[in-house]
């Protein structure tokens, strides 16, 4: 069995990125790690070259601007990753460069990897999610966070990134089946300093949005306001060993108060079925379940 890690990346520095503890994070679990690097505006190459490790081999890459509508930008060079992956890889394990694995998975992940290696029908490992937002200390828990995503799947040469690459489908668009698997990605695409937060979002908007409605959403050197949220939960678990460095490093406050709900009357029934079924009404699911 062998295990490809792959992702992209471009201006980790300079939008606080947590890229080398992503990559560090699963490179215990492969072979070899695939990272395209964009051309940046800071030293990204330079921060990704400098990670020790004789398995991660870097391709250089310029993205397309004209491809940013829809956010199709990030899965053209999602896919340029796919194609470096070495053709006798059975696993290709997808980390994006704000999450990151928790060691305490890392058996789990092995071990499911190893149960389906055979089992062709098993197209893909399917993981839950954990968002982080603000803080390290809080977690969002709202219907507007996916709950669950791949990151690991067959590497059949058939799958491609999927509409802005936060998912896989095969190259005919039809779903990967999966396996679920009882392991977290820690997303801590949420917790930057509030002003490089405002910076992230506006450039990251240009893929949805025209400059008009970013500047009304954001305008330029204001900081994020992370209180405007509708609902949060305290985190009591523990972060990866990889993260406790930035953890220590945070320098700002962020405090909310998790009994108030800010959700419209339609959310609070939705949200009370969930807690009371686990089952969320109308979540889109970019994958089926075997």
């Amino acid at each position: 069995m062998k295990v490809t890690g792959f992702t992209i990346v471009r201006n980790a520095i300079k939008y606080d990125y947590p890229a080398v503890e992503a990559i560090t994070s699963v490179l215990p679990l492969c072979d070899e790690f695939v990272v395209a690097v964009g051309k940046s505006e800071d030293d990204t190459l330079a921060l990704i070259q400098s990670i020790k490790s004789d398995k991660i081999r870097i391709i250089e890459t310029v993205w397309d601007e004209t491809l940013r509508t829809g956010g199709r930008v990030l899965a053209v060079e999602t896919d340029k990753a796919i194609a470096a992956i070495s053709a006798d890889t059975t696993w290709a394990f997808y980390i994006q460069c704000d999450e990151v694995v928790h060691e305490k998975y890392h058996e789990v992940i092995r071990q499911a990897m190893k149960q389906y290696e055979n089992t062709p029908a098993v197209e893909g490992l399917l993981f839950k999610y954990t968002h982080f937002y603000g803080s390290f200390n809080y977690v969002a828990d709202s219907r507007k966070w996916y709950r669950n995503e791949i990151r690991i799947f067959r590497h059949t040469q058939q799958v491609v990134s999927y509409r802005d690459a936060q998912g896989f489908r095969k190259k005919d668009n039809t779903k990967l089946f999966v396996k679920p698997i009882e392991a977290h990605i820690y997303h801590y695409g949420w917790v930057r300093p509030p002003k490089t937060m405002a910076e992230k979002i506006r450039d990251f908007s240009a893929l949805w949005h025209t400059p008009e409605e970013i500047e009304k959403m954001l305008p330029q050197d204001t900081e994020f306001d992370y209180s405007k949220i509708d609902s949060l939960k305290v985190f009591t678990g523990t972060h990866p060993q990889v993260m406790q460095k930035r953890i220590a490093e945070a320098f700002w406050n962020f405090s909310f108060n998790v009994v108030e709900k800010h959700y419209s009357i339609k959310n609070k029934i939705l949200f009370l079925i969930e807690n009371l079924t686990g089952w969320r009404i109308g979540e889109y699911k970019n994958y089926k379940i075997l």
